[in-house]
C-alpha cells in the first residue's frame, strides 16, 4: 500500500493517438505544467494518423516531454507521488509506448501507477477548467474517436446515455474534408470554409421518430461524398462543408439537450476535440439558453488530447480509493463499457 498525502502531484502522460503529452498536475485541478509534442505536421502529408510512425514518434519524443513537464512544472521525481498514463482507448500501438515507458517510470521510482482511461481523462478536463461545475451534468463527448451522450452523477458514476453506432463526429470531419480536398486534421479546415458558406444543402437527419440519445455520422459522411460525386454542375465547398457542419453539430447539440431536459439536469458540457468547433458552442450556448441550462466550455487547449485530464483523473481516481495499476498493465484499444 502506497502513503500518499492530502496533497497529490501526478506526472500524467498521453500518447493515445498523435499528441505526445505529459503534465504535472496537484490535486486534480492545479495543472503545474502541460507540454504537448503534436505530429500534425508529420502526419498531414498522409492525410491523417499512420499508426506506426505515431508509435515511433511517441518512442522518440516522449523522455523529453517528460523532462520538459518536470522543468515547466518546477520540480523534480521526488516531488511527485504517482504516475498516471492512459492505458486505452487509442491506437493500440500508440497506447503501448506510453504504458511500457510509465511503467518503467513506475518501477525505476518506486511510485504508484494509475491506468487512466481517455475518455474519464476528456471529462475530467472540465474539473480543471470549471470549479463550479456541480454533479449531475451531461456531458457530451465528441471527438475524433468518441462521440456520446454522459450522465455524470460523480467523479466515478458516470452513466452511457447514448453513443456512435458507427463513426466517431471528429473521424466524419475529416473523412468530408478529405472528400473536399481539405488537408489534415478535417475539423479546423471544415470550420473555416463553412465560414464562406451557407447550409443550404439539406442532408438527412438519422433516427428519425426513434427516442434514444445515439448518434450516426456514417450516413451523413456518405450523402455527402455522394453529393459531390452525384453534382452534375460545379458544387460550391463552402457550402457543402457548411452544410456538413450544421447537420453533424445538430445531431449532438440536440441529443444531449434532450437528455438534460429529459432528466431535469441544468448543466451541460462540452468534451473533446470537436468541442473546439465554434458553430458547435454557438448552437449549444444558444440551445441552453432558451432552456435555462447552463452551457460550460472548456478552453481550446483542454479539448484536444492532453495529459493535463489524465493528470486530473489519476487524482479523483486515487481519492476515490481506486486501486494503482502493476506491471502487468497492458494497453487496450477498445475499453469496456465504452468509458471503461
Amino acid at each position: 500500500m502506497y502513503d500518499i498525502g492530502k496533497d497529490i502531484t501526478v506526472l500524467a502522460i498521453e500518447s493515445s493517438c498523435d499528441e505526445t503529452a505529459a503534465a504535472v498536475v496537484k490535486n486534480g485541478t492545479e495543472v503545474l505544467s502541460d507540454v504537448i509534442a503534436s505530429q500534425i505536421d508529420i502526419h498531414k502529408r498522409f492525410g491523417g494518423v499512420v499508426p506506426e510512425i505515431a508509435s515511433r514518434n511517441h518512442t522518440l519524443a516522449l523522455p523529453n516531454v517528460v523532462e520538459q513537464a518536470l522543468k515547466d512544472a518546477a520540480v523534480t521525481f521526488g516531488n511527485i507521488d504517482a504516475i498516471a498514463v492512459t492505458y486505452g482507448a487509442g491506437l493500440l500501438g500508440a497506447l503501448l509506448t506510453g504504458v511500457s515507458y510509465a511503467k518503467g517510470l513506475s518501477c525505476a521510482l518506486k511510485l504508484p501507477l494509475m491506468a487512466v482511461s481517455h475518455v474519464r481523462g476528456h471529462i475530467a478536463a472540465n474539473y480543471i477548467a470549471h470549479k463550479d461545475l456541480k454533479f449531475p451534468y451531461i456531458c457530451i463527448l465528441a471527438s475524433g474517436g468518441h462521440s456520446a451522450v454522459l450522465e455524470v452523477k460523480d467523479y466515478d458514476i458516470i452513466d452511457v446515455l447514448g453513443s456512435t453506432r458507427d463513426d466517431a463526429a471528429g473521424e466524419a470531419f475529416d473523412k468530408v474534408a478529405r472528400s473536399l480536398g481539405l488537408p489534415y486534421p478535417g475539423g479546423p479546415e471544415i470550420q473555416r470554409l463553412a465560414a464562406e458558406g451557407k447550409p443550404v444543402i439539406s442532408f438527412a437527419k438519422p433516427f428519425k421518430n426513434e427516442n434514444h440519445y445515439d448518434f450516426s455520422f456514417s450516413g451523413l459522411k456518405t450523402a455527402v461524398v455522394n453529393y459531390i460525386a452525384n453534382a452534375k454542375t460545379p458544387i460550391s465547398k463552402a457550402d457543402v462543408a457548411a452544410s456538413f457542419q450544421a447537420a453533424a453539430v445538430s445531431q449532438l447539440s440536440d441529443n444531449a439537450l434532450r437528455a438534460a431536459k429529459s432528466r431535469g439536469i441544468k448543466s451541460i458540457a462540452l468534451s473533446g476535440g470537436v468541442g473546439a468547433n465554434l458553430k458547435l458552442r454557438e448552437e449549444l450556448s444558444a440551445a441552453c439558453a432558451q432552456n435555462g441550462i447552463k452551457a460550460y466550455f472548456l478552453p481550446l487547449r483542454l479539448c484536444t488530447d492532453n495529459a493535463a485530464m489524465i493528470g486530473a483523473e489519476a487524482y479523483f481516481m486515487i481519492k476515490k480509493g481506486k486501486p494503482f495499476a502493476g506491471l502487468d498493465l497492458d494497453a487496450k484499444a477498445n475499453l469496456d463499457g465504452y468509458i471503461g
